[in-house]
């Protein structure tokens, strides 16, 4: 399954409605999860970025729909990154000629 790692920012309406951040963690996840990805870490941080998730997918559309559906809620903006194994990485590297 690809795996994508999400950038997270808060909002003006996420930092307002901070207290309630861990539920919607929560229901970030059964969202991923309803998309068919399995969220392998989800973080919160300190620098340019307030979250990060990593998570397994079952391809882009589907994580472009969670990113999206995120997005929608107003709490955060999202940047989603394809994240590749060094063995994917691997074998695209040796398909070039």
């Amino acid at each position: 399954m690809p795996k994508y790692v999400m950038l997270m920012k808060l909002t003006t309406k996420g930092l307002a409605e901070l207290k309630d951040a861990p539920a919607r963690m929560q229901q970030g996840i059964k969202m991923a999860e309803a998309a068919g990805a399995k969220v392998e870490s989800l973080h919160v941080t300190m620098g340019p970025y307030d979250y990060i998730a990593v998570a397994d997918g079952p391809n882009d559309e589907a994580a472009a729909m969670v990113a999206m559906g995120l997005g929608m809620q107003g709490h955060v903006t999202t940047q989603t990154l394809r994240a590749f194994t060094p063995e994917e990485f691997a074998g695209l590297v040796g398909k070039l000629g």
